[in-house]
C-alpha cells in the first residue's frame, strides 16, 4: 500500500502513493503541551489563596470584580474600601461583607494593599474576608517592568 514503483522505465504502472507520517508531528505537539502546562502557572500575577467556606446573607450588587482596598492610612484611621466605598474596619466592614451579593455568590475577592502596610494589618483584613465568605482571596500586585 505504501509505494509501488510500476514497471522500470516510467509511465505505465500504478502511480506512487505518498502518505503523511503524523507521528513526528504528534510528538512535537505533546512536547509543546508539556512545556505550556509547566510554564502557565509561572505566568500568573498575584498570589491567589483558597480559604474555608462561610455562610452569609446576600444583597444585590452588579459591579465588576470585588476589590478591597487597604490604604497606607489604614494603621491610623482603620478605613477600608469596598470598591470605592469607605468602611470603618470592624463591625461596619463585616456587615458590608456579609451583605455583599458579589462576594457571597462568587466567593472571590481581590485585595489592593499598600506596600507600606505592616503584614499584620493585611492579614487582619484577609482573615475578616475569610470569615465572611471569601474563599478565594487574590493579592493584587504591579507587574515587573
Amino acid at each position: 500500500m505504501g509505494m509501488s514503483s510500476g514497471s522500470g522505465s516510467g509511465g505505465g504502472g500504478t502511480p506512487m502513493m505518498a502518505e503523511i507520517n503524523v507521528t513526528p508531528m504528534v510528538d512535537v505537539m505533546l512536547v509543546l503541551l508539556i512545556i505550556f502546562m509547566v510554564a502557565a502557572p509561572m505566568l500568573q500575577v498575584g498570589v491567589p489563596v483558597t480559604l474555608p467556606k462561610a455562610d452569609a446573607q446576600a444583597i444585590p450588587d452588579d459591579q465588576g470584580k470585588l476589590i478591597i482596598t487597604v490604604p497606607k492610612e489604614f494603621a491610623k484611621d482603620g478605613v477600608v474600601y469596598i470598591v470605592k466605598t469607605p468602611f470603618k474596619f470592624g463591625e461596619d466592614f463585616e456587615k458590608a461583607l456579609k451583605g455583599n451579593a458579589k462576594l457571597q455568590a462568587e466567593r472571590e475577592v481581590y485585595v489592593h494593599a499598600d506596600q507600606a502596610l505592616p503584614y499584620g494589618d493585611v492579614v487582619r483584613v484577609m482573615a475578616m474576608l475569610s470569615r465572611n465568605g471569601g474563599e478565594k482571596i487574590g493579592l493584587v500586585t504591579d507587574p515587573l517592568k
